[in-house]
């Protein structure tokens, strides 16, 4: 269902073609995108996405004839960012002692980088339209929330208890032996020969080595939720790496480059024009 709002939406946002809006408007009660308080977004889960979306079209007055159903989504979005920055009466993210948020154990980071997306466009959102956020534990302006999305950033490039970065290729310390198949064997220019599925199992799955290749840019599972970490190819709960992880960082980057003033390039404004 969440899949079925999620694209709805976007075409909307490409084509303005009302009827798909309206589909997510006569379908936010039954396909649960204005009742589903989540604390997760991710790949599989995209109620939070859509929900902040839908949030933001309350800005535009053509938008006002939906303005009811419109807060409805806007309520759930919120109760995401509060739950985030630990501001809710009892659902609140998880976040290890190092103050990572911690969703579950495989592959965690995928749910980090997410967060810290969501939480960068609602930041923006908040300040363009001259807001500030009411949770249950606090008032949240802009600057609050785009500052802990930071605090995200700088646990994933280092600022953590193992003292490592978890994007592969950056700092002084990152993981050299990820669970990934290409940057784990050696190369075709060092060895012509065929390498087939057991072969490659057997002679470089289980080395020490670390790999032969640098996956540069790549963002891992990253640590447990004590902050741990083993750098192991065969850990690959922690050391597997995936597009979705690294894809939400984008944004965030470059969000953070125009705090540095670097060329602007508001996220919000990305997002609205995508």
């Amino acid at each position: 269902m969440d899949e079925l709002l999620w694209a709805a939406l976007w075409i909307y946002k490409a084509t303005e073609n009302v009827e798909y809006l309206k589909y997510v408007v006569e379908k936010g009660t039954s396909f649960g995108g204005t009742t589903w308080a989540m604390t997760e977004f991710s790949w599989d889960v995209k109620y939070v996405g859509v929900q902040i979306i839908a949030s933001m079209l309350l800005l535009e007055e053509k938008h006002k004839e939906h303005k009811q159903v419109l807060e409805q989504y806007r309520s759930k979005a919120e109760h995401y960012i509060c739950a985030c920055l630990n501001k809710n009466n009892s659902t609140n993210l998880r976040r290890t002692p190092g103050g990572l948020l911690y969703t579950r154990q495989w592959n965690n980071m995928q749910y980090v980088s997410a967060s810290t997306f969501l939480l960068t466009v609602y930041s923006d959102h908040l300040k363009t339209s001259n807001q500030t956020l009411e949770c249950h534990g606090g008032t949240l302006g802009p600057d609050d929330i785009l500052s802990f999305a930071k605090s995200q950033v700088d646990y994933i490039l280092g600022s953590n208890p193992m003292a490592t970065s978890y994007l592969v290729g950056y700092g002084p310390t990152y993981p050299k032996r990820v669970h990934h198949r290409g940057a784990s064997m050696e190369s075709y220019r060092e060895s012509k020969g065929f390498i087939g599925c057991t072969q490659g199992y057997d002679n470089w799955y289980g080395k020490r080595d670390p790999n032969p290749h640098t996956l540069v840019g790549a963002l891992v599972g990253g640590p447990d939720s004590e902050d741990g970490f083993e750098d192991d190819r065969g850990n690959y709960v922690q050391t597997e790496a995936c597009t979705y992880n690294s894809a939400p960082l984008i944004g965030v980057f470059a969000r953070l480059h125009e705090l540095e003033g670097g060329e602007k390039s508001s996220t919000i404004s990305l997002l609205s024009s995508s």
